[in-house]
């Protein structure tokens, strides 16, 4: 709002008489921009407030001296009493200024109302403006459209144009490149033809030759120029000899070729000999630009090929003897030296380092000199590994006859197959090496096997040998060994007991360990030789198949000797087996010898115990060894993991069959001990009652605590040795047998019906006893029922009935046994046990 014309803005004469009468000014300004109604309505009514508010004051002040009105903290009045309020309204209003204001805000209204008439008709104008200046831009943009139409058909035209001139320009420049092209050849044909009329003057005629052809800073050109006449010469040459000449001149000219041809191999004869020449004296000088040229120029004649060659030919490496001389020395040592694996490792790592050295020496030169360095690195590579290598491979690894075996003292066929693995290995590196440096489209790994077919060939036969050849050796050793200790011991083992094994004769697992050991190290030669996985297979196959032999005859050899033992503790036996009449001298010599024989018995036992011990743990460390090395080199070939699993069972068959004969001839040295001390230890009276008047004694009889004390004794091994199926097989065996064995032994004597009875019984629990720890409930259940028949000497008879009422597969058995009761014939048994037991008469 603008101030108002006197240039006072709302100044106070009067208060409010004189603020009413100034006249309210609005301007469309006002509006424009960030318009505010706040600002717009304070701007208005602030030139009145402030006044009322001076009056309010006033009288405020006037009616708390009169009234004494409280004055609140906040700034307000107190509200007066009624009569107060009523005093007031009749002296004056309580708002003056309403009326000033409402004057301004109808004036305010209407100004705004022709303010808006104004905004209005302004706006009107600019439409009717927006809208003539819409038209003429339409029409310009028209107008525009059409002369945009109008330039691009005008670059249409003016393309198209461009396009055929470029097309007309394009071959007339062909034409003419054509025929430059034509004046060129036509110029060089005619050079050419110059040139093979000199070529063609006459045979062997090289002194009238242009000066082209002798002079050397124009080497390059002309051994280009010969190659081009002597290519066509002999095109020339091989298409009349094809046809049949028809024509006299066609022969004339082919005869004058023929002498074109003669004179231009001998030009390019002697020129190439000559660059040969240039060459060598180059690299004499270390000339390597001069060389580069020389092998640029020299590639013009068959490639290149006879300066490569003639390169490679020179290197030291292949000529100097001094050096081939050094490289055996090296490999091989001084004359007479011991050749190990190990020293030719190193000769051959040192060897080979220095040869790699070498070549990427000749490499940084090759490839400065030559314009194909890939092709004389291959032709170098290639003379290294057929000349250097071959020579040292070939007094390295001279292959023994299979028919006359290198003695072992001088290390036998082994260290052949050494020898050759150590030279394939680093062979193999070397090759690695040489890729590594360069040798161009040389397949550097397919050479390298090309130097041993002869040695892999041949390589399962010489395996298979060497690993028979070390276990024969082996054999012989151990035998010598064995020979050595009993001719050490003289006969004294003999007269104690010659079942005793010497440790030698003991299978030994160390001895099973060492075959692994050897097999092991032929795996490995295996797989460095084949690479392919059917190959390996058979390979791998066939060595350990040498394996699975050894050892099946090995540990069959130890068991068959360990059952030489027992029989010869069996001969013991039997030869110290009497008559029933005897004098009591003789029968005391047999008793000692008998106990000889026993100890015997016992010791081979334990020897076979032991043999079958070291068997099953020899056996173990070959499935192992099979599982952990041998199955994933025959898997990835259909059926050869199979097969070889039926060889190791195949093999291992001639072991189990022996370790079986064997724990049966324990189990009759065992039971033969247990008779011999039952017929020994055993006493008539130990069932019947005392004469002396005694009381009866309810201890085991002294055979029977023998007996038990000796099972538990020798019985030991067999805990130890056996293990599983095995185990459990062989004690029920035993506890079968003894279980037989115990009642065909007390058929032969005669129970007391009580005092007997209970004796037997307990010794019948005592064996029980024992043989729990056999873990065979067949065997268990077996003495169960045996204590259950020795009731029949302690019932009364009249019980006997009802003894095996609940038992009758025992009955027959316990018929034999009542017999034996002494009451037998007395109390009438015999007829009473018929009428009992008809089934049974």
């Amino acid at each position: 709002m603008k101030e108002d014309r006197d240039g006072t803005k709302g100044g106070r004469v009067s208060k409010t008489s004189s603020i009413s009468q100034l006249p309210l000014i609005l301007d469309i300004e006002d509006f424009k921009g960030d318009f505010s109604f706040d600002t717009l309505f304070g701007n208005l009514v602030n030139e009145l407030l402030p006044l009322f508010q001076e009056d309010q004051n006033d009288s405020s002040d006037v009616h708390s001296s009169a009234g004494g009105s409280d004055v609140l903290p906040n700034g307000h009045l107190r509200a007066p009493s009624d009569a107060a309020k009523s005093a007031q309204g009749l002296s004056a209003p309580l708002f003056p200024e309403v009326d000033t204001l409402l004057s301004l805000f109808k004036d305010s209204c209407r100004e705004l109302v022709d303010l808006r008439q104004q905004v209005d008709a302004r706006l009107n104008n600019f439409k009717k403006e927006v809208s003539v200046q819409d038209s003429k831009h339409r029409k310009t943009l028209a107008e525009l459209e059409k002369g945009v139409d109008g330039l691009f058909d005008s670059f249409a035209r003016l393309d198209s144009r461009i396009s055929s001139v470029g097309q007309t320009a394009a071959k007339i420049g062909d034409h003419l490149q054509s025929a430059d092209s034509q004046r060129e050849t036509a110029s060089q044909t005619i050079e050419l033809i110059k040139y093979m009329m000199e070529f063609n003057s006459s045979p062997g005629d090289l002194m009238e030759l242009s000066a082209l052809f002798s002079d050397d800073s124009r080497v390059a050109e002309a051994a280009s120029v010969a190659q081009k006449l002597r290519a066509f010469a002999e095109e020339d040459i091989g298409r009349h000899g094809i046809a049949v000449p028809s024509v006299m001149g066609n022969a004339t000219a082919s005869r004058g070729l023929e002498v074109a041809v003669a004179n231009l191999q001998d030009y390019c004869n002697e020129l190439e000999n000559r660059l040969l020449a240039r060459f060598d004296a180059a690299s004499h000088r270390r000339e390597l630009s001069t060389m580069a040229e020389c092998a640029k120029i020299l590639s013009q004649f068959n490639r290149g090929t006879s300066a490569m060659q003639h390169y490679v030919a020179t290197r030291p490496m292949f000529i100097d003897v001094e050096i081939m001389n050094e490289d055996t020395r090296l490999v091989l040592g001084d004359q007479g030296s011991q050749v190990s694996p190990s020293n030719v490792a190193r000769g051959l790592s040192s060897l080979y380092k220095e040869i790699t050295d070498t070549v990427r020496k000749e490499a940084a030169t090759i490839m400065a000199v030559f314009p194909s360095p890939n092709e004389v690195m291959s032709i170098l590579v290639q003379r290294v590994l057929e000349q250097r290598v071959t020579a040292v491979l070939d007094k390295l690894l001279v292959k023994p006859s299979l028919v006359n075996l290198p003695p072992v003292e001088q290390g036998g066929l082994l260290l052949y197959l050494r020898m050759l693995a150590v030279a394939y290995e680093k062979t193999q590196e070397l090759a690695r090496d040489l890729r590594a440096v360069g040798c161009g489209d040389l397949d550097v790994e397919a050479l390298t096997e090309s130097l041993f077919p002869a040695h892999k060939d041949e390589y399962p036969e010489y395996e298979q040998a060497s690993l028979r050849q070390l276990y024969q050796a082996k054999m012989e050793e151990l035998r010598a060994e064995s020979q050595q200790q009993s001719e050490s011991t003289g006969t004294i083992g003999r007269s104690k007991g010659a079942s005793m094994l010497s440790s030698h004769q003991q299978i030994s697992v160390a001895v099973v360990t060492e075959f692994v050991r050897w097999n092991e190290e032929a795996i490995s030669r295996c797989s460095l030789f084949s690479s392919q996985p059917a190959p390996l297979a058979t390979n791998v196959k066939a060595v350990f198949t040498c394996l699975l032999d050894q050892v099946s005859q090995y540990i069959t050899d130890g068991l068959e000797r360990a059952r030489e033992s027992l029989n010869e503790a069996a001969a013991l036996r039997e030869r110290f087996v009497l008559g029933t009449i005897v004098s009591r001298r003789v029968a005391a010599a047999a008793a000692s010898a008998a106990e000889a024989a026993a100890a015997a018995g016992e010791s081979s036992f334990r020897s076979f115990m032991v043999a079958v011990q070291r068997c099953t743990s020899s056996v173990a460390i070959i499935q192992q060894y099979f599982a952990n090395s041998i199955s994933r080199l025959l898997l990835p070939v259909d059926g050869a993991h199979a097969a070889s699993c039926e060889e190791m069972a195949t093999a291992m068959s001639s072991a189990e069959g022996a370790a079986y004969k064997g724990l049966q001839q324990c189990i009759e040295t065992v039971m033969a001990e247990v008779e011999r001390l039952l017929s020994a230890e055993q006493k008539a009276t130990d069932y019947r009652s005392p004469d002396d008047g005694n009381a009866p004694d309810h201890r085991p009889t002294n055979a029977c605590i023998r007996v038990v004390a000796y099972l538990s004794r020798v019985l030991e091994a067999a805990f130890t040795a056996l293990e599983g199926l095995n185990k459990q097989a062989f004690l029920t065996e035993l506890g079968n047998r003894l279980h037989k064995g115990l009642l065909n032994h007390w058929q032969k004597y005669t129970f007391n019906p009580r005092c007997g009875g209970l004796r037997l019984k307990r010794d019948i629990t005592e064996y029980g006893e024992f043989v729990r720890s056999f873990n065979a409930p067949t065997v268990d259940e077996k003495f169960e029922l045996l204590g259950i028949m020795a009731n029949v000497f302690i019932v009364a008879p009249e019980s006997l009935s009802t003894l095996f009422e609940g038992t009758p597969s025992i009955r027959k058995d316990a018929q034999r046994f009542i017999q034996l009761r002494e009451d037998y014939k007395t109390a009438k048994l015999a007829s009473r046990l018929s009428s009992l037991w008809p089934s049974s008469s």
